[in-house]
């Protein structure tokens, strides 16, 4: 049973540290820069609108994918390994991963650059040159082995523009739509591209904001694309003993592997085998902000069975002691929270859960401000022997939004557990979450919207605007598979060009704290907060900075490679 409000909510912590990050995920790490067809940027994990039975599991990839980017766009990569990871018992073991692998059908040979020689309507159109399919399997041994393939399809293609795919609309119905795929042993998956969900201002790198909160209000990855993977099964496919009733928690992640020898070009060698993990990502924005640039790249190589003895535990020391509260307090005048964050440690490394099934810190005479039950595995009646490690945690049996009182709510929060919806993140991540708010009031010790604390009323005062970047630049779906269309116009709309639907009007424009000048981000699209200006908020609690188309005619031949 869920405690008080204000207890409950006092764990959406959530997280802090990396909703100050910025992208979730995107280009975190020295090396995975290098090769971003295989960097994860987000993973969103939810009960289905369309079958509370079913939970829907979405991973992305390749991060700021401009829509205009041809000849070849953002295929996957052949050679790499996409795996969704899911530990039910927690012992930080994924007791299930699901693999998709991709082959290349590419026609264009020595005759055209162009993806397409003519409209696409279909995905078996002769005009499309270059195509892709996927294969997915599963294992149930934690990767040593998998099994039969549980589903194989053709991926949607990269949105290439209206003149070759019509509308946004029109390559949802033409080509997503029928790229779908049913699972072996019920469900269904798709992979394709789509506009990139994640909403944020990154413009937190420059000083948080300006130094003043005045960089804000700008979705920087608004008109971006990233490629996209659904998986929607049955709860009881990956519950504990198929039991999603009595075992209704588990742990998500996503990783990349990459053969372990490769030629001078990138390409697997003969006999490549083994695979090694060079991506990983479970909560938003953990890599990017709470893990030190020196220990980036191995975060990313290591199974969440690993965390607490990385680098002797160092991952873990930054998570007690964590470095954005203290910029917070040196650029904004915001007292920083007292550490050690042990309650920053049990949202990232053991879910929400009481005392009394998992200790958290070791210390019976340290107070742990989080006492509740809600996600972790710890709470599943078949859980193995709990071992604290990373990943994003959904309990399933929370369908709809929720209240603090396990009411039904009659509308989600984008705020989740801190604005009183317990379906929300930290408690998985829906689409709609608003994690970077979420995170930023959490950081400063605001864990009810409804019920501020008096000491920290002034800190709300000043900081509820968050990142002004309060939805995402899109609608998202109510059916499978729940995200947008890709863009199909460029991020950079200089004078003279004109829109096909898929952005707001309007070029490098200055607004509510973007820039047109030198320096400004390219993308200047304002989106609404649903809060008053953060900058003059601040300004008014006394927090002062201390620092300062056309269609083509379609050929008559196929190009043969």
């Amino acid at each position: 049973m869920l405690a008080a409000g204000g207890l409950l909510a006092g764990s959406t912590v959530v997280g802090l540290l990396p909703t100050l990050a910025g992208a979730s995920s995107h280009r975190e790490a020295p090396l995975i820069l290098n090769d971003p067809a295989v960097d994860n940027t987000d993973v969103y994990a939810f009960s289905s609108p369309e079958n509370p039975d079913n939970v829907t599991l979405i991973a992305n990839w390749i991060p700021f994918e401009e829509p205009n980017g041809g000849p070849n766009f953002y295929p996957f990569a052949e050679d790499a390994e996409y795996l969704i990871n899911i530990d039910n018992d927690g012992d930080a073991v994924a007791d299930y991963i699901y693999r998709w692998q991709f082959t290349t059908e590419d026609l264009r040979g020595q005759e055209t650059f162009l993806f397409n020689n003519g409209p696409v309507d279909s995905l078996d159109d002769e005009n499309l040159l270059f195509r892709q399919s996927f294969t997915l399997d599963v294992s149930t041994d934690g990767g040593a082995t998998f099994g039969e393939p549980v589903a194989q399809g053709p991926v949607a293609p990269s949105y290439v523009g209206p003149a070759s795919m019509g509308t946004p609309q029109d390559y949802v119905d033409n080509l997503r739509t029928p790229a779908i795929t049913e699972v072996a042993g019920g469900g269904r998956t798709l992979t394709t591209q789509t506009e990139d969900p994640f909403f944020v201002d990154l413009r937190v790198f420059d000083l948080l904001f300006g130094a003043d909160l005045s960089e804000t209000g700008v979705d920087t990855l608004g008109g971006y694309n990233v490629n996209s993977i659904v998986l929607e099964v049955p709860k009881t496919e990956v519950a504990i003993d198929g039991d999603a009733a009595g075992n209704p928690v588990i742990g998500v992640w996503s990783t990349t592997t990459r053969p372990t020898l490769r030629n001078a070009n990138g390409t697997a060698a003969d006999g490549a085998d083994d695979f090694t993990q060079v991506s990983r990502l479970g909560n938003p924005l953990v890599n990017e902000v709470v893990v030190p640039a020196g220990l980036k790249d191995a975060f990313n190589s290591i199974p969440p069975a690993e965390d607490a003895a990385a680098a002797g535990g160092a991952v873990v020391d930054r998570v007690l002691q964590p470095e954005v509260p203290a910029l917070i307090e040196a650029i904004y005048g915001v007292p920083a929270p007292a550490g050690p964050r042990f309650d920053i440690f049990e949202t990232f490394l053991t879910g929400v859960v009481t005392n009394d099934r998992v200790d958290v810190d070791g210390d019976p005479a340290t107070p742990n401000p989080i006492d509740v039950d809600l996600n972790s595995q710890a709470i599943n009646a078949g859980a193995a022997e709990f071992v604290p490690s990373e990943m994003l945690r959904l309990n399933m049996a929370i369908t709809g939004p929720t209240g603090l009182n396990m009411q039904p709510l009659p509308e989600a929060s984008r705020l989740g557990v801190v604005g009183g919806d317990i379906q929300g993140f930290p408690n998985g991540r829906r689409l709609s979450d608003d994690v970077v708010d979420i995170e930023i009031l959490a950081l400063e010790g605001i864990f009810d919207v409804t019920n501020v604390p008096a000491d920290r009323q002034a800190a709300f005062d000043a900081l509820q605007g968050g990142d002004g970047v309060a939805q995402n630049d899109v609608a998202f779906m109510d059916v499978f598979p729940y995200i947008a269309a890709p863009h199909g116009d460029a991020v950079n709309q200089g004078p003279g060009r004109t829109e096909d639907g898929g952005m707001p009007s309007g070029g490098v424009d200055a607004g509510a704290g973007g820039s047109a000048a030198a320096g400004g981000s390219v993308n200047s699209t304002v989106v609404p907060a649903l809060t008053g200006s953060a900058a003059l908020l601040l300004v008014a609690s006394g927090a002062g900075s201390l620092l300062h188309g056309r269609h083509l005619r379609r050929s008559s031949t196929t190009t043969e490679g």
